[in-house]
């Protein structure tokens, strides 16, 4: 996800993205161990994106 996409969630929409890029980060690592996956850049990208949105929560929400 880019920047901008995710300054545009709600609190509800960035927690269900975080749950369901940590499905995609899991499946992504079975993959890596199995030798199936075919971009391990996908591994590091879903972490990142994770924490944005984490960064998100926090700075907009708990304030």
């Amino acid at each position: 996800m880019k920047k901008k996409e995710i300054k545009k969630l709600t609190k509800d929409q960035a927690i269900k993205n975080i749950d369901k890029l940590k499905k995609d980060l899991f499946n992504f690592r079975f993959q890596k161990s199995n030798g199936q996956l075919t971009s391990p850049s996908k591994i590091k990208q879903s972490k990142k994106a994770i924490a944005r949105i984490k960064n998100l929560i926090e700075r907009k929400y708990n304030a």
